[in-house]
């Protein structure tokens, strides 16, 4: 079987840092092409459009999403109608609705759409999974606590309507939990603390609840300095443990647990192993329930608007 011919859109960091990396060490893809209105990557043909890609390199197989999710939709959208599996950086869209007919056009093309959650696939989530099992969840403590100008530099679209500010990294906190629980989990307060000069929230602190009772205590804050924290701690029946480094560390009774042989890998090495396994089975993955969970944050949530937020000049 040949390699998967991919193309990206959309050359940032996240591209840079993981996909372009990830897709050359996995001898399944081959990266062809980039479409990108403001960079480029050596050693591949670049384009300015997705369509200027898709006319300009014949049998692309696939295409990575990597814009801000503002403009998810209509690059999916087109990518599927031409014939080409998708996978998309998170978060997915800016509406359910257009999720929802993404995964509908997969159907219909006879392609594979994965909406990905990168969390999801740190080395200690598996692990958290076969721990609850054994257990009754009692509460869970959320932490997530990060500089946005180190993550985030220049990318104002976070900002904006639909780029979901705080939640962007938010929502790879709900989606662990998403995966961890399986009942529905519900806001029953929220509240987002929106610059003023700004679209999206700085900061949040939510009361989430299981359909069972558990309660769920989130603060979200991008405007931490020092040692960014990105934690979860869980009270069971038999005793707490956490996961720390946004998934990557289990601790059970203050000592970490092992990763287990077949768990030794990154984040997004995994999320290409299993779009590569997508392709072959034919199959679709589009989780949507973290995005749920952060739409109906949206819908219940009382607004405060604080401090106007500038980033620095360089």
């Amino acid at each position: 079987m040949h390699a998967i011919r991919m193309g990206i859109v959309g050359v940032g960091k996240i591209a840079r840092d993981q996909h372009v990396p990830c897709i050359s060490a996995n001898p399944a893809f081959a990266l062809e092409a980039a479409a990108s209105r403001n960079a480029q990557l050596p050693g591949i043909a670049n384009f300015r459009t997705l369509e200027q890609m898709l006319d300009g390199v014949a049998g692309l197989d696939a295409i990575a999403i990597c814009t801000p999710p503002q403009l998810h939709y209509e690059a999916a959208r087109l990518a599927l109608e031409r014939g080409k599996h998708v996978l998309m950086e998170k978060p997915p869209c800016a509406s359910l609705t257009q999720l929802g007919h993404l995964r509908q056009l997969a159907s219909v093309a006879r392609r594979s759409l994965y909406q990905t959650w990168h969390s999801q696939h740190a080395l200690g989530v598996a692990p958290a999974a076969r721990l609850l099992e054994t257990r009754r969840l009692r509460g869970v403590r959320v932490t997530w606590k990060e500089d946005v100008l180190r993550w985030h530099p220049g990318q104002k679209w976070i900002w904006q309507a639909g780029g979901f500010g705080v939640l962007d990294p938010g929502i790879n906190a709900l989606s662990i939990l998403t995966r961890l629980i399986a009942e529905p989990i519900f806001p029953r307060s929220a509240l987002l603390l929106v610059p003023s000069n700004l679209e999206a929230p700085i900061a949040a602190e939510l009361e989430l609840v299981t359909a069972g009772g558990v309660g769920i205590g989130v603060v979200l804050d991008f405007r931490h300095t020092g040692p960014q924290t990105w934690d979860i701690d869980f009270e069971t029946d038999r005793g707490p443990f956490k996961l720390s480094a946004g998934g990557g560390t289990l601790t059970v009774g203050g000592r970490p647990v092992p990763a287990e042989a077949d768990e030794l890998h990154g984040e997004y090495s995994s999320i290409y192993r299993t779009f590569a396994e997508l392709i072959a089975a034919g199959r679709s993955e589009v989780d949507a329930r973290p995005l749920e969970l952060v739409a109906d944050i949206f819908l219940t949530a009382r607004q405060v608007a604080v401090a106007p937020f500038e980033e620095p000049r360089a």
